[in-house]
């Protein structure tokens, strides 16, 4: 089955602002906003961080994987979760169905706004630090985007109003 490409993914690393940004994106545009992590936790019974202490890093991504290769939804703005990019049929399902966007954080501004990494439910695995795991996902996230937008410096509304000037005048998407 396939879409049309009127959705919007948003991508990057834990608190990069998926949500924030996609709750006011998708509110700008009339759009849906889906937050693929709480998707997860509705499907599966569990809070992330429940899905991964219970079947590893290896069976959350499975999980993740799946439940995003198999998102239909239209005129939405779609939040995966930050380790999505690790599931090959999730995004290419999610580049079929949607315009990806990704939300380019510093490693110092990552640092800065990430709490517990456990109870966010941050697939890291053992002894890895999270400079290790934002060199390891940065080109995943660069390979997979149709467009990105450096967030030093600038607060939700602005990277919106940017990213809504951006689909505009590529996509032609009005507003």
């Amino acid at each position: 089955m396939t879409q049309m490409r009127n959705n919007i993914t948003l991508i990057g690393m834990p608190a990069s602002g998926k949500s924030t940004v996609g709750v006011l994106l998708a509110k700008r545009l009339g759009y849906s906003f889906v937050d693929v992590d709480i998707v997860i936790q509705e499907q599966e019974g569990k809070l992330l961080k429940e899905i991964i202490a219970e079947s590893g890093d290896d069976g959350f991504l499975e999980v993740e994987n799946r439940i995003n290769k198999e998102l239909f939804v239209s005129h939405s703005v779609i939040a995966p979760g930050g380790s999505v990019i690790y599931g090959k049929e999730a995004m290419e399902h999610l580049k079929e169905i949607s315009i990806v966007v990704y939300l380019k954080l510093s490693l110092n501004d990552v640092m800065e706004r990430l709490g517990n990494l456990v109870d966010r439910g941050v697939v890291l695995k053992d002894g890895m630090t999270l400079e290790e795991l934002y060199e390891e996902r940065v080109p995943y996230y660069e390979s997979y985007a149709d467009i990105t937008i450096d967030e030093t410096g600038l607060e939700a509304g602005k990277i919106v109003d940017e990213l809504r000037s951006i689909m505009e005048e590529r996509f032609g998407l009005s507003t």
